[in-house]
């Protein structure tokens, strides 16, 4: 499996990005091309994002949260948020850069108090109705991964 490359930079990203969004795949891939399964929101979670013009919202959930312990992620993975129960959420603030083709969040609340106050910088592209997110981070057991987060536009 090798690493998604990201399209072309999107142009007026700003306007390109608002609506809503659902997550249509989710996939983590380490150097050697592997695909990399985050236990706490497994291998095919669900997901919503919203754009407002300066807002943000997203949400994050493990389709089966039948056996999940009521703890916080014990392990935070850089350059992300951590996970509660399975299930992942926080809103706040984002900011585009149109000659990077990246945004800039700002979470004001989260479902882990962790997460409160940070800031994190995504590469974004919108191709059609697709919306593509990647970021570098870590696999649980610290491992840099490259997740991209692929969504389909609902309005």
């Amino acid at each position: 499996m090798k690493k998604v490359s990201l399209p072309p930079l999107t142009a007026n990203l700003a306007a390109a990005i608002l609506g809503i969004w659902k997550l249509k795949s989710r996939e983590d891939v380490d150097d050697t091309g592997q695909i990399r399964i985050d236990p706490f929101l497994g291998r095919d979670p669900l997901g919503m994002l919203c754009f407002a013009p300066s807002h943000f919202a997203a949400q994050f959930m493990k389709r089966d949260r039948s056996h999940q312990e009521n703890v916080a992620q014990p392990v935070q993975a850089k350059n992300n948020t951590a996970a509660v129960n399975g299930y992942d959420a926080y809103f706040g603030t984002y900011s585009i850069d149109e000659i990077a083709g990246t945004l800039t969040t700002h979470l004001e609340g989260s479902i882990s108090p962790a997460n409160v106050g940070n800031i994190y910088i995504r590469n974004v592209r919108v191709v059609d109705n697709e919306l593509i997110i990647q970021l570098p981070t870590t696999a649980v057991d610290g491992t840099a991964v490259t997740r991209t987060n692929t969504f389909s536009r609902i309005v």
